[in-house]
């Protein structure tokens, strides 16, 4: 494993960075899902990896004994990978996905930060989910945010006004902010009485989220079809349970009574207004 970003990522073409951690910031495990859903469609092919020695306490993050195609026993440190790949417009995809770092924060962002900068990228999507009072019947919302006031402005965005903990995307899209970088971080709220992963609903609802913001379609691949798989099945559970089946038909309530037809034509304008922006800004 090697702390220096190879050459190779010097080469790129318009590069996308998509951002997942998996442990705090990943409820549900949907953001890891969808960075390892756009690995595999895209054949991402490794190319930089963190040194997991100075940054993961191994007795809360284990290395995991695991058997490959020769029945070799080998053990897999946990870590965090860079990886490479091309969408179908040509443009450049970066995938960093690994676990939440332990320890040195700090100097695990300045890594990541100093290979993304030799890429020369100019705008990083960060991936969390957390859990909400949400219905699972209903679409996964995702809120997006951003740092960067005049980004704010083009896209229409809301300032978050979140104070309180945060998590290795919060310090790396500060990092990442300081030296200049555009940040948007995407965040999925799953319903929190079937938090369980995975959760392709809201692994779709970020890859979704994420083609509105790169203003192309991406490879979903069976990802729709297992995300309704997963709605039948949490119905079912709820039809079971008597008291689950009450609180979920609350929660449809009092989201069905914010989704009025005057705050749907707010949100309808207001998404041609961004709409209208990012075609003038081509």
């Amino acid at each position: 494993m090697s702390d220096a970003p190879p050459r190779d990522l010097r080469d790129l073409t318009d590069p996308v960075v998509v951002v997942a951690f998996g442990g705090w910031n990943d409820a549900g495990s949907a953001a890891t899902g969808a960075v390892e859903h756009l690995a595999e469609a895209y054949e991402a092919e490794s190319v930089f990896s963190i040194d997991p020695d100075d940054f993961y306490d191994f007795q809360v993050n284990r290395p995991v004994v695991e058997l490959d195609e020769d029945d070799d026993r080998e053990l897999s440190w946990p870590t965090t990978e860079l990886k490479v790949a091309q969408l179908a417009d040509g443009r450049s995809l970066v995938l960093v996905q690994g676990l939440e770092p332990n320890l040195r924060w700090r100097q695990f962002c300045a890594l990541i930060t100093s290979a993304l900068r030799s890429a020369d990228v100019q705008r990083v999507h960060l991936l969390g989910a957390l859990l909400a009072d949400t219905p699972h019947t209903r679409p996964i919302p995702v809120s997006t945010s951003t740092g960067d006031r005049e980004l704010m402005t083009s896209m229409g965005l809301a300032p978050s006004g979140y104070e309180g903990p945060t998590g290795i995307l919060g310090v790396l899209g500060d990092a990442l902010e300081r030296t200049g970088v555009q940040v948007l971080s995407l965040w999925a709220a799953i319903p929190h009485y079937v938090s369980h992963p995975p959760c392709p609903k809201a692994t779709l609802a970020l890859l979704s989220s994420l083609e509105q913001l790169l203003d192309t379609s991406l490879e979903l691949g069976e990802l729709p079809e297992l995300a309704r798989a997963w709605e039948r099945g949490v119905d079912e559970l709820a039809a079971e349970d008597a008291e689950v089946a009450e609180y979920v038909t609350s929660l449809e309530q009092q989201q069905d009574a914010t989704d009025l037809p005057e705050a749907s034509g707010e949100v309808i304008a207001a998404e041609f207004e961004r709409y209208l922006r990012r075609r003038q800004g081509n």
